[in-house]
């Protein structure tokens, strides 16, 4: 899995060592992803990998470490994403002003960040005739939020590339192999926080207020909420669905505002 030890992802981690996975963990930062694990009761089955989502030699060495360890790889969990403070627009900073540099450096940690490992996890998968690809996406890829237009983009293009890639996979190489996403609502994350809530007493932003009158639930999500919808998607109780994008929003999708 990549992505691990953000606020989603950590949960995602423990679901599936609960669940009685092995799962390796692909991270830049061996000692928060030492950190997350500690907080795991049943770990003995996590390994850490050091690998960088973007570069595909990372990669290939951390697939070499897997499969011995391991033996073999039958899922890939694309958990890396996120957004950047420096690509969102502001009263201070207008979409015409937003840095090239930070536009890029959202696009290609959210697409090419699910692009390059699933090159590499996805080939030994092709090879083997048979795995799970599992992506994640966002709300904001259905109806692009206002301020965040990188990451809008990046995730929109995210689901794009899962329903290619599980028509592709399927067709050219095996039926067996299945690609699905999930598209997470709105969660209180290390990227949106600042968003969402005042920094200095905790209360919701007027943002973070319109969200929650705009889902029928009423609250944010908690990354546990995850836990079910993965291991769905991951197990043979979804054999038979392939291509999809699943909303885990509390009824933000279905509601029209009225």
């Amino acid at each position: 899995m990549t992505g691990g030890t953000g606020v989603l992802g950590r949960a995602i981690v423990h679901g599936l060592l609960n669940a009685g996975a092995n799962v390796a963990m692909l991270v830049r930062n061996r000692d928060k992803a030492e950190s997350v694990l500690a907080e795991m009761s049943r770990r003995d089955s996590a390994l850490i990998v050091d690998a960088d989502v973007l570069k595909k030699d990372d990669l290939q060495r951390a697939l070499a470490t897997v499969l011995k360890s391991f033996g073999r790889v039958d899922c890939l969990v694309n958990g890396a994403g996120g957004n950047d403070p420096r690509a969102t627009t502001r009263p201070d900073l207008s979409f015409f002003d937003l840095p090239e540099e930070a536009v890029r450096f959202v696009f290609d940690l959210n697409l090419l960040g699910t692009i390059v490992p699933t090159q590499v996890f996805g080939k030994q998968m092709a090879e083997e005739g048979e795995g799970v690809i599992l992506n994640v996406s966002s709300m904001s890829a259905f109806r692009p939020l206002t301020r965040v237009v990188r990451y809008s983009a990046a995730k929109a293009s995210v689901n794009s590339f899962t329903q290619w890639l599980s028509v592709h996979l399927a067709q050219e190489y095996s039926p067996r192999i299945r690609v699905n996403a999930i598209a997470p609502g709105f969660f209180l994350t290390e990227q949106n926080r600042f968003l969402l809530t005042d920094q200095t007493t905790g209360e919701l932003t007027a943002r973070g207020q319109s969200i929650i009158s705009h889902t029928p639930m009423g609250r944010f999500g908690e990354p546990e909420d995850l836990i079910g919808t993965v291991l769905w998607l991951l197990s043979p109780a979804s054999a038979f669905v392939t291509g999809i994008v699943v909303p885990v929003d509390g009824g933000f999708s279905a509601f029209g505002g009225v």
